[in-house]
């Protein structure tokens, strides 16, 4: 199967003005070349001084030629002849880009390196001072309503009734339920988390009871026997009203009360049986085929959504409305605090740097073959020109050392052979 090769970015003005760069030290380089040539030309055979000059000539002419073929190697064949280990980059890309993945990886794609930096950069208190500068929360929630409200507006309710349908209600059928409900309320009450919602729930139940005294006594009444005086059943409804209100009252204020303790009792045992009993496991999967299987649980669910949607769309549709003045209260809010409180500055730094670490954890090695997969796309002779045009620039500077170093040689050489 042939590779494609993925075309290299076309030049920018940066890479414009780098190619500029790279001809004036090319043509610098070779200017001095050309000039040790021309004055070991014209001191070729003459003895003293010009002896002197003729040997730096020389020796800068061999310390260019040999550092202008070791830069020309890197790139491609030096006049175009295929002399064995030149032309590496273009040949050897696929090995370089391997090593420069293995380099960042090692190097860079660190658990401590990458909290070291984000704790540098200090990006809570970056984003606070982004988010307070003025006018900025309110075009952020404008921009954010107006993404939203194309995103909400794109969704079709026979799409979402079709998502319904033919996925999540197959999908939960398909799937027991009954050990992951069990486990989550396992959860639950090894936490005590259910109490606040059972405390909520007595408030209200004795509340509402409080209030509407005549619907518990007429109820009451209704149910007692005709034969019954009337006086006699209102006494006997009054009384139940009051014992009833009593006991809501002492199970809502007494948190170790006989019927707060069976509760638990009988919800511990619900979470176990749901997981481990094989006839309850069984009866709560029959109760959810129930439920899911009947016809107006899609089309209840979809106009749960449908009105959802249009709720959300005319509140963010009103810029002067409840919900968009409390975003911009909450983010205003939370950029002055991430500003001025350094505590919650460096709380969120830490899970900036927990989530990068975990990132970085698990997929840095995914993260880092990015590099190679490129490179290997790319051809080699483009791949080596652009190399190059980066770095070009600074090895000419290794062609004019070779030339000034090579004729310093050349120079000692030559005094040294004459004094001997």
């Amino acid at each position: 199967m042939t590779e494609v090769m993925s075309p290299v970015l076309p030049l920018s003005g940066d890479d414009e003005a780098r190619r500029t760069a790279l001809r004036r030290m090319r043509a610098l380089a070779t200017s001095l070349l050309v000039v040790a040539a021309i004055v070991f030309a014209l001191t070729h055979g003459h003895g003293g001084a010009w002896g002197y000059v003729n040997a730096t000539a020389e020796a800068a002419m061999v310390g260019a030629i040999a550092d202008w073929f070791a830069v020309t190697a890197l790139f491609r064949h030096p006049m175009g002849l295929p002399i064995p280990h030149t032309a590496l980059i273009p040949k050897k890309k696929d090995q370089l880009a391997a090593s420069l993945q293995d380099f960042v990886s090692e190097n860079f794609l660190r658990e401590d390196v990458i909290r070291d930096r984000i704790a540098a950069a200090g990006p809570a208190e970056r984003v606070g001072a982004w988010v307070a500068a003025p006018g900025r929360v309110h075009r952020i929630v404008d921009e954010g309503a107006r993404v939203t409200s194309d995103l909400l507006g794109r969704v079709k309710e026979e799409d979402v009734q079709a998502v319904i349908t033919e996925l999540i209600i197959p999908r939960m059928m398909q799937e027991p339920l009954s050990p992951a409900v069990g486990q989550l309320l396992t959860e639950i009450l090894d936490e005590g988390a259910h109490a606040g919602l059972v405390d909520l729930g007595l408030d209200e139940l004795h509340g509402w009871l409080a209030a509407h005294p005549d619907r518990i006594t007429d109820l009451i009444i209704a149910r007692a026997p005709e034969w019954a005086p009337r006086w006699a059943n209102t006494m006997i409804a009054d009384r139940l009203f009051r014992e009833v209100l009593t006991w809501v009252e002492d199970i809502r204020d007494d948190p170790r009360h006989d019927a707060r303790v069976a509760l638990d009792h009988w919800l511990v045992e619900l979470a176990h049986d749901l997981q481990h009993d094989a006839d309850t496991m069984e009866r709560a999967e029959r109760l959810k085929q129930r439920l899911l299987t009947q016809p107006k649980a899609a089309v209840t669910t979809v106009r749960l959504w449908d009105s959802f949607r249009r709720g959300l769309l005319e509140a963010l549709g009103d810029r002067d409305g409840v919900l968009r003045r409390r975003i911009v209260e909450e983010i205003e809010g939370l950029g002055e605090r991430l500003k001025s409180d350094p505590v919650l500055a460096a709380k969120v730094d830490g899970w900036a740097g927990d989530a990068a670490a975990y990132v970085v954890e698990h997929y840095g090695g995914e993260i880092a073959t990015v590099i190679s997969a490129t490179v290997e796309r790319w051809d080699g002779k483009e791949t080596s020109d652009r190399i190059e045009l980066h770095v070009g620039r600074d090895l000419q500077f290794i062609r004019i050392n070779g030339t000034v170093v090579g004729g310093l040689a050349g120079l000692v050489i030559h005094a040294v052979s004459q004094l001997w």
